[in-house]
């Protein structure tokens, strides 16, 4: 970009002719959007892997609009709503956003002042908070209030969809969460069912129980003979520490965990961390997600994804030894829909060759807009 006084001349993708030829746009013909970050003063290293996923997704639109920043997990400022208003769209990244009692202990920390953003926010394969009962009536006023009426939203599972439903939001989609929309069925149908010689674990500390997490550890040390931790929250790692077992600490970053599941052949990943258990599928790992909540439970009937109770420690002793194949199944079509009607409702041609980037697997490939400020 460059700027002569008062002029400025602004070079984008989507200012360049059949040919190629880079054409001039003025800045004020850009269309801005606002992403609703859940990875912004936040300390879950899961709503990272999340972010990265939805940056990844929108790299096409991201490439060619003016972006935006506000958190979810702070209450916004008068001037975040000042640039959700300037936006054509705020599209909402993932996680457990959504809540039959918005005004209590829900991570999206929204007011009644928020219900006056016009309609203008589009869910990003977002999830309901644990199984609730019916929405109580502000929520339902709340959620009907700032989710967009004209676009279509993504959700993560089918109880999100049918909570949506429930309060007459019937404009949305089944997508599944953006972190699955890169994984290829195909490849990970190629994932050996034998067990590895390594296993990787990560305890959802948010959901604590010494017996349960104790035997599942117990149990990983007896049939593996080098266990590792990845500690996503600050928690885990002293919560873990706790049960006195000689296991290996992975250092509480992205880069090192993407780092192990790389140098580490003959891994496995057997834990209760949802996301950790979606890296390592990302890298081909043969993977047991241990449901906590509500989120691997649905994804794992939706969508296939491997999942076993918590309680149920023969039947995730008896996937350690061998496990059936990965039967995938993505919701391509519903992905694919809601991100061509999202680029068409932004005056955007889809790129060629569909809508959704089919990335190998997201740590071979960082989001071309990894920072906060897009």
């Amino acid at each position: 970009m460059t700027t002569d006084g008062n002029e400025a001349e602004h070079l984008s993708p989507a200012g360049r002719s059949a040919g190629g030829d880079a054409q001039p746009l003025l800045q004020d013909s850009v269309p801005s959007i606002t992403l609703i970050d859940p990875s912004v003063a936040a300390s879950n290293l899961g709503d990272f892997i999340i972010m990265e996923a939805v940056r990844r997704e929108l790299a096409e639109l991201l490439a060619r609009l003016r972006c935006f920043t506000v958190a979810s997990h702070e209450r916004m400022t008068r001037f975040s709503r000042g640039l959700i208003r300037q936006s054509a769209v705020a599209i909402v990244g993932g996680t457990n956003l959504l809540s039959s009692r918005m005004w209590f202990r829900c991570p999206w920390k929204l007011t009644p002042l928020d219900g006056l953003l016009c309609r203008r926010i589009v869910l990003m394969g977002c999830g309901w908070y644990q199984f609730q009962r019916r929405p109580d009536p502000y929520s339902r006023w709340l959620l009907r209030s700032i989710l967009s009426a004209t676009h279509v939203h993504s959700v993560r599972d089918s109880y999100t969809l049918a909570r949506l439903r429930s309060i007459g939001i019937t404009n949305a989609l089944n997508t599944g969460c953006p972190t699955l929309w890169s994984l290829d069925p195909e490849r990970l149908r190629t994932i050996p069912v034998e067990q590895g010689h390594a296993v990787l674990t990560a305890l959802n500390t948010y959901f604590p129980n010494r017996r349960l997490d104790g035997e599942l550890l117990q149990l990983l040390c007896r049939a593996y003979r080098k266990v590792y931790l990845w500690p996503q929250n600050p928690a885990d790692y002293p919560y873990v520490r706790q049960f006195g077992l000689r296991i290996h600490y992975v250092d509480p970053t992205l880069q090192a965990l993407d780092e192990l599941l790389v140098r580490e052949a003959g891994i496995d990943y057997v834990g209760n961390r949802l996301h950790a258990g979606i890296r390592a599928l990302q890298h081909g790992v043969r993977s047991l997600i241990v449901e906590v909540d509500n989120r691997a439970q649905m994804m794992g009937a939706d969508f296939g994804l491997p999942t076993a109770a918590r309680a149920d420690l023969a039947g995730i002793a008896g996937w350690i030894e061998r496990s059936p194949p990965l039967a995938l199944r993505l919701p391509r079509a519903a992905i694919d829909e809601w991100k061509q009607r999202l680029w068409a409702s932004l005056g955007i041609v889809e790129p060629a060759g569909g809508a959704v980037a089919r990335a190998c697997h997201p740590a071979a490939r960082r989001a071309e807009c990894g920072s906060h400020d897009c």
